[in-house]
């Protein structure tokens, strides 16, 4: 069970807890702790449960291990995630409904009767969905992940796109109803880790990254 927890004085949250960590918000940064004390009477702790368990859809090409490396990023991360995703046998979703219904003598029926049963499995995945990553690659033009991102997105669901930065024009409507735009698996995962648990990494730009705070000046000139 995941478990977080914050501290507040006087209206003011000083203190978060996730999981068997602590943060100290002291001005714009969190000072991390493995112990803390509760000795102020002042101090009111409010606990919340994070139990749910999250259900990420993952749409897009099957040429590329790219599942893999989220399934192992959340394993080791230990996030309450599910993942699910449509047939990855190419051979399989193609021909299903032959098999299983017998086949056509024309190939726009082949195909149609295959697509029918496929989208069995994607519509009802997609609906149940809390997140839906969609994974657009260079080699291959992926219609069937953009027909995704359009459904999840007329569903209103959450939709995290992922592909390389060559393709990003391409995909610019894509991406403008996607909430976030990642180029490799990992920011995949760490964006899940983020939503979920409210953990970070270190800064993709590493010592050249700068609080906005710091970089921009503060957003609310009363804080």
């Amino acid at each position: 069970m995941y478990f977080g927890a914050s501290v507040t004085m006087n209206g003011q949250t000083m203190l978060k807890i996730v999981r068997n960590n602590a943060r100290f918000l002291h001005g714009a940064k969190y000072y991390r702790c493995n112990e803390f004390s509760l000795a102020q009477p002042l101090l009111q702790l409010r606990a919340f449960s994070t139990t749910k368990v999250w259900k990420v859809y993952l749409s897009g090409e099957i040429h590329s291990d790219w599942r893999e490396v989220i399934s192992t990023g959340i394993s080791q991360k230990n996030l309450p995630v599910s993942l699910y995703s449509p047939n990855t046998s190419h051979e399989d979703s193609d021909d299903c409904g032959a098999i299983i219904l017998g086949m056509e003598e024309k190939r726009p029926n082949w195909d149609k009767i295959g697509a029918n049963m496929n989208n069995v499995r994607t519509k009802t995945l997609i609906k149940d969905a809390d997140i839906v990553v969609v994974r657009f690659g260079e080699k291959y033009r992926q219609w069937n992940a953009a027909f995704d991102a359009g459904y999840a997105a007329a569903l209103g669901k959450s939709i995290i796109t992922l592909h390389p930065p060559a393709v990003a024009h391409m995909l610019k409507e894509v991406n403008a109803s996607a909430s976030v735009v990642c180029e490799d698996a990992e920011q995949v995962v760490d964006t899940l880790a983020y939503v979920i648990e409210g953990t970070l990494p270190p800064p993709r730009d590493g010592d050249d990254f700068v609080p906005i705070a710091d970089r921009l000046g503060k957003g609310n000139p009363n804080p």
